[in-house]
């Protein structure tokens, strides 16, 4: 049995998936979240490695999850792209069943619109720095994160946009304030 198939690495197996997501510049959040799905999968299947397993134990551990744990779609969603990950990018193995394996449907919801009279009620429970922040996510649709790296120099009065650095998607954007 070699070194990858032994159930005891799976310490080592988790540090490799880390280091494959670092190495693909994938955000700390994700590698948190994809090293506890990989850990989940593996303790659910009592510490078998993951090299040992196929498609009928991905399928066992997410139906396990929408059944028994009852998980939303956009967590199944999440468990898979994680596993896809660990298969594909540290395993190295490309199998034709990853890409068999069932993936849930979600249903299309319209967005929650906020009144003014809403937005005006939610703000006049905030002040300080909440308040300023809350303000510039809605007034900019920024994300949270992107609003909370902000530094001084970020802000461009002459042309009166906001530079955003390290957005989601990983490059630099401009954002007009009218």
């Amino acid at each position: 049995m070699s070194s990858i198939t032994k159930p005891q690495n799976s310490a080592r197996l988790l540090d490799q998936l880390r280091t494959a997501i670092r190495y693909k510049h994938y955000s700390y959040a994700t590698e948190k979240t994809y090293a506890y799905w990989a850990r989940y999968y593996i303790r659910f299947h009592n510490l078998r490695h993951p090299a040992e397993m196929s498609a009928a134990q991905v399928e066992a551990f997410l139906q396990y999850l929408s059944v028994k744990r009852k998980v939303s779609a956009s967590t199944h969603k999440q468990a898979l792209s994680a596993l896809l990950f660990l298969y594909r990018e540290v395993l190295k193995q490309n199998l034709p069943w990853l890409d068999e394996v069932s993936r849930p449907t979600t249903s299309k919801r319209l967005p929650v619109v906020l009144t003014r009279q809403e937005v005006s009620c939610a703000f006049s429970h905030l002040e300080g720095v909440h308040l300023l922040v809350a303000k510039l996510l809605y007034g900019t649709g920024m994300r949270i994160m992107e609003a909370l790296r902000l530094r001084t120099k970020d802000l461009d009065f002459d042309h009166n946009c906001i530079i955003i650095q390290c957005g989601k998607s990983d490059f630099t954007h401009t954002l007009r304030i009218a």
